[in-house]
């Protein structure tokens, strides 16, 4: 028996419009995607604004500033490795910790303010 070539229901494919019929075709507007987004950048930025955030980002960078000086000076008198790969490792390390510090010192604060709020 031989098979016929007939395209089963769910298989057809649809047909590409010439160039010339695209053309003659009004191109809809897209929406933007940040119209729903408002309030998400308004909270973001508000947080930014904080002063805690500005505090922990100057803590944080004063402690990265700190840990690439001190790699500078231990690799000039001899004492630690050379590469900026290590020194930034270091600069990393030693403002995650802290900033880490200075979050665990602040909300040791806030839980001592709270408790005597309570009391």
């Amino acid at each position: 028996m031989a098979k016929t070539d007939k395209p089963k229901a769910g298989s057809r494919k649809k047909k590409k419009a010439s160039p010339a019929s695209r053309a003659l075709v009004p191109v809809k507007a897209k929406k933007s995607r940040r119209t729903g987004n408002g309030a998400g950048f308004d909270s973001l930025s508000k947080l930014l604004e904080h002063p805690l955030v500005a505090e922990l980002i100057s803590v944080g960078a004063i402690a990265a500033v700190a840990a690439i000086a001190d790699h500078n000076v231990k690799t000039r008198t001899g004492e630690g490795k050379k590469g900026s790969r290590k020194a930034l490792k270091a600069a990393g390390s030693a403002a995650a910790s802290a900033i880490g510090k200075r979050l665990i010192s602040e909300v040791d604060e806030i839980k001592k303010a709270s408790k005597k709020a309570a009391r």
